[in-house]
């Protein structure tokens, strides 16, 4: 009897082919990414490290569709992204990917509530299940007794975890976060991390997350290490912990 085959793995959710980005000042012309490949996998944090000024923030930016490309490609959920105009592209962004930045980018005068609720209804959610569903994704992210609070009444911890919410309650595919723990001390920067890989391993979305905070290699499942625009290793780290049930101490 012939051994049963292995199930096939799952096709890359996101994809670089031959990717080069260059910026243009005056006569000067930067380099940022130069022949660039990679594939990312559902179900993981994958991260991108490298120092400042490496690339890894417009490499972000290229695979979300914020950013275009001076040649290659690059496919998203098996969407050619250069293909896509404006409004397909923007339409895309909404349904399928959630973004999480340094700077937070919460409303002064929203509840915590209210800022997850806030791109729900785009997506043609009512007033009800928009409500229910931001308080299921601020309960997951911890932040159950803090929801009717404002921005300025919580820590830069707990606004990361309140930008976060607000990516997780849209149900993204994909999940982009560009220096999600720059800002914020080292518990506070631990829970965000472990946020993201449980979101990762529990929701089956693909995060890819760009940071020179080396806190952070430990809690990826692959670490893509970049400098001057090209990636010089790919390393698959060991099973980090499983996070179950609400967030890191």
């Amino acid at each position: 009897m012939n051994a049963q085959a292995n199930p096939a793995p799952a096709p890359a959710t996101l994809r670089a082919e031959h990717v080069a980005k260059a910026f243009v000042s005056g006569r000067v012309r930067t380099q940022v990414l130069d022949d660039l490949s990679l594939s990312i996998d559902p179900g993981e944090l994958t991260l991108i490290s490298g120092p400042s000024g490496c690339g890894k923030s417009t490499l972000l930016a290229i695979m979300s569709g914020l950013q275009k490309i001076d040649t290659g490609r690059v496919f998203a959920l098996d969407s050619e992204l250069s293909r896509l105009d404006a409004r397909a592209l923007e339409r895309f962004r909404l349904l399928h990917t959630g973004f999480v930045f340094q700077g937070f980018n919460l409303f002064p005068a929203l509840s915590a509530r209210e800022q997850v609720e806030l791109p729900l209804h785009y997506l043609g959610l009512t007033r009800r299940q928009a409500r229910e569903r931001a308080e299921r994704s601020l309960e997951e992210v911890g932040l159950a007794h803090r929801m009717g609070l404002k921005p300025a009444e919580l820590s830069g911890g707990e606004k990361q975890r309140v930008a976060i919410a607000r990516a997780l309650a849209k149900q993204p595919q994909l999940l982009f976060a560009d220096e999600p723990t720059s800002a914020l001390d080292a518990a506070s920067g631990q829970v965000i991390i472990d946020i993201l890989h449980r979101i990762a391993r529990h929701h089956g979305t693909t995060v890819l997350c760009v940071s020179h905070d080396p806190r952070l290699i430990g809690h990826a499942d692959r670490v893509l290490a970049m400098e001057d625009g090209r990636i010089l290793s790919d390393l698959r780290m060991p099973s980090t912990l499983d996070f179950t049930q609400g967030t890191a101490p």
